[in-house]
Formats: structure tokens, C-alpha cells, sequence
């Protein structure tokens, strides 16, 4: 099998995709996260254009991910595992639109997939709260300032990476032992 056919893309709109990306690239299967925006009116946004919430993209991450070594639906256990897919456009102390949690899906199948993960968790009575978790196509992706890159372990030491990051990677590291890299 040709390299890049194997590889796969996921697209998920968790809060700040810092805390997002610092939590899939540790996953064993997943070759490359990268931040960005989708889903809004402006192309090529910037990062203070996207803060104001007035361009209606979400803060992403673009996954690649091998399917031999993890799956969507795994993937998709860990989105709605580590974020609140209750609350409405904001995570923790982050508010706005631009926080929200949405899944892009790239093909027919991811959508299926998303849909049916949803109903479970809903049937389940896994949250308190109604999910809130959009369903998008997704659309161009715009990749993120270099600075945001791979910025937890950059900037490992930011308030903000202590206080909402740093917690979010622990509590993961224990429940996820087995699928980190």
C-alpha cells in the first residue's frame, strides 16, 4: 500500500486547539496534528481575526493518523473524553464561537461514524447536558500561525498551559496509558 494512502484525516473543534493538539499528538497512530481554523466567511484568517469571533471559524485540529494503528471511532472516544461536548461555545474559560466543539467530517463515513458515537453517548446518559457538538462537512482548512504549533510543548511552562493544559494531559496520561506513543 502506497504511504499516504494509508493515512487518514480527522478534524475536531475541542476549545482551544492548543490543549486539543498537545492531547492527539501523543496518541500511538497519530503521524501529524496541526492547528487551524474552519468553518468560517474569511480566507486566510488570522489568529487575532478568529479571537474576535466575527470570521464564525472554530479553532482546529487537522489530524493524520494511520487507520492500521488507531481508528476514528477511537479518535472520536477521545474528542468527546477529553472536552465538554455539552457546553456551547466556550470551554472552560474560554468563550466564543471560535470554542466551540464541532467535528468536520471528511467523507460520508466519518459523518456516520460521528453521528452514531453521539447517539450513544446520548442514549447512555453519559452527560448531564445535551450534546451540543456540531456536525459539519469540512470545508478549506487554514493552517495556524507557526507559533501555535506544537505550542504545549513549546510553552510548557505559560500560566495558561499550567493551569488548563498541564491538568487536561494528566488526567488523560491515566486514563489513555495504553494508546499514547
Amino acid at each position: 500500500m502506497n504511504e499516504a494512502m494509508k493515512f487518514k484525516k480527522a478534524i475536531f473543534a475541542g476549545g482551544c486547539f492548543w490543549c486539543t493538539e498537545a492531547i492527539f499528538n501523543q496518541l500511538k497512530g497519530v503521524k501529524e496534528v496541526l492547528p487551524g481554523y474552519m468553518g468560517g466567511i474569511v480566507e486566510n484568517p488570522t489568529y487575532e481575526q478568529v479571537c474576535t469571533g466575527t470570521t464564525e471559524h472554530a479553532e482546529v485540529v487537522e489530524i493524520t493518523y494511520d487507520e492500521q494503528e488507531i481508528s476514528y471511532y477511537a479518535l472520536l472516544e477521545i474528542f468527546f473524553a477529553t472536552h465538554d461536548p455539552t457546553s456551547l461555545n466556550k470551554q472552560g474559560n474560554d468563550i466564543g464561537t471560535q470554542y466551540r466543539s464541532e467535528i468536520f467530517y471528511v467523507d460520508e463515513k466519518q459523518q456516520e461514524m460521528a453521528e452514531e458515537y453521539i447517539n450513544v453517548l446520548t442514549e447512555e446518559k453519559v452527560y448531564r447536558n445535551p450534546i451540543v457538538t456540531q456536525l459539519s462537512p469540512s470545508t478549506k482548512f487554514y493552517i495556524a500561525e507557526d507559533y501555535h504549533k506544537n505550542y504545549f510543548n513549546l510553552n510548557g511552562n505559560q500560566p495558561y498551559c499550567n493551569a488548563v493544559i498541564k491538568p487536561k494531559i494528566e488526567k488523560f496520561q491515566k486514563v489513555y496509558s495504553s494508546k499514547i506513543k
